[in-house]
């Protein structure tokens, strides 16, 4: 299976390396705009570096694209991969705008390729028990979800996450992995009330969802928290509790000073004590479900639906108000036909 990675920054580094070491596997390229970058990591594992897509395309004729760069640009890239025929899999969240993600999704089923969205929590062994356990019926009839996820702010290493424009914020960017998580516990969302805050170097969300079954999920994300990158969740049922937190998890602690810290703040990624890491876990089970033909654990569907809530999270959070499911679809509806007639 041959494999090319457009964008060598955080993402492309963490899926290259995993790439790399995948049987089976054959990287053919890496590109960005920023030359140097793609030199950098095709040297690393000798193949090709490209800062021209379509060349890429053309002269490395890879089975899949797997596209991490920054969120606004995944449409346009997306598409254009689609158009030559190609497989992708693409970093969360899955665009900008829910019109953006239907157009993509319908334009790879148009073209036959699939269409996989780097959800990557689904793939942490604690997440992934947490949801084998809810549905074995481990703590009764689940409920109540507490989810957390809090780091450094990622715009003090790039730009471009500093413009809500362009990542979509501590929202689209970072809590969107609890708001997948979520749904995949308690299914469709009924309304989402939000709290939002940005100041210098941070940025802090706090979002309740509400589930058509009546559950809840109450999620927190913040850049620019002090301490190291800390994930927790808590799940709570009819019959007990399910507690999870990555600082807890860790049996020793060993904190050393490296190269990286003299070269200034880094993004943060997320670790796992596991053999495999997650990211190498999910792009092993995109690969296998494009050879078997089988659905994946996360779909494109399922991205689109967390962009969605993501979008009301924000829209609660800029009214004061909470907003409705039904109200939201109705709203976007109208302004799909009002744009039409334009």
């Amino acid at each position: 299976m041959k494999i090319a990675v457009v964008g060598c920054g955080t993402m492309g580094r963490t899926h290259g390396a995993e790439l790399a070491r995948m049987p089976g596997v054959h990287l053919v390229g890496f590109c960005d705009i920023q030359e140097d970058a793609a030199l950098l990591l095709s040297k690393a594992y000798e193949t090709k570096a490209y800062s021209d897509f379509d060349q890429m395309l053309a002269e490395a004729n890879p089975d899949i694209v797997d596209i991490c760069l920054p969120t606004n640009l995944h449409k346009e890239y997306v598409l254009r991969a689609a158009r030559k025929g190609k497989h992708i899999i693409c970093e969360k969240p899955i665009a900008m705008a829910p019109e953006d993600a239907e157009e993509m999704i319908e334009e790879c089923r148009k073209q036959g390729v699939r269409l996989f969205i780097g959800h990557v929590v689904r793939f942490f062994p604690s997440y992934a028990d947490i949801r084998h356990k809810a549905e074995q019926g481990v703590v009764g009839r689940p409920g109540v979800l507490h989810a957390r996820r809090m780091g450094g702010h990622p715009g003090l290493a790039k730009d471009w996450y500093n413009h809500s424009d362009i990542s979509g914020g501590v929202i689209l960017d970072l809590m969107i992995h609890d708001i997948d998580f979520a749904q995949s516990i308690f299914g469709k969302v009924d309304s989402v009330y939000a709290m939002h805050r940005k100041g210098e170097g941070l940025e802090y969300a706090l979002v309740t969802l509400k589930f058509e079954g009546g559950e809840m999920a109450h999620l927190e994300g913040y850049w620019g928290y002090p301490g190291p990158f800390t994930t927790s969740a808590e799940l709570a049922g009819s019959g007990g509790v399910i507690r999870f937190n990555s600082e807890e998890s860790l049996s020793i602690r060993v904190c050393r000073k490296t190269e990286a810290d003299s070269e200034g703040p880094t993004v943060a990624v997320p670790k796992s004590p596991t053999v495999h890491s997650p990211y190498y876990l999910e792009l092993e089970h995109f690969i296998a479900c494009l050879r078997s033909g089988l659905e994946p654990t996360v779909t494109a569907t399922d991205a689109l639906s967390a962009l969605q809530i993501g979008l009301m999270a924000i829209e609660s959070a800029a009214t004061g108000r909470p907003v409705k499911m039904k109200e939201y679809r109705s709203k976007r509806k109208g302004e799909e036909r009002q744009h039409v007639k334009h």
